[in-house]
């Protein structure tokens, strides 16, 4: 049985995860790097430190905001 969650507003079905799943298990399954990932899970959100212990249900509503560097060099402009 798959675990379905509402992330950045779609509903999304992960396989591969167990039910219930960490936030870190479901970062992980998204390829993305922890250190440039910020969370809010049900509306609050959740510092690095607690995504091990953070359990993720079917149903649940996650934000995901993934930092990318870069930006106009004003020399450029």
């Amino acid at each position: 049985m798959s675990l379905t969650l509402i992330l950045n507003g779609q509903t999304r079905a992960f396989e591969s995860l167990p039910q219930p799943a960490s936030l870190e298990q479901l970062i992980g399954e998204l390829g993305l790097k922890g250190d440039r990932v910020a969370v809010e899970h049900n509306g609050e959100i959740v510092p690095r430190s607690g995504w091990a212990e953070t359990l993720l249900n079917g149903g649940d509503r996650l934000e995901v905001v993934h930092f990318v560097g870069g930006g106009l060099n004003r020399a450029e402009a």
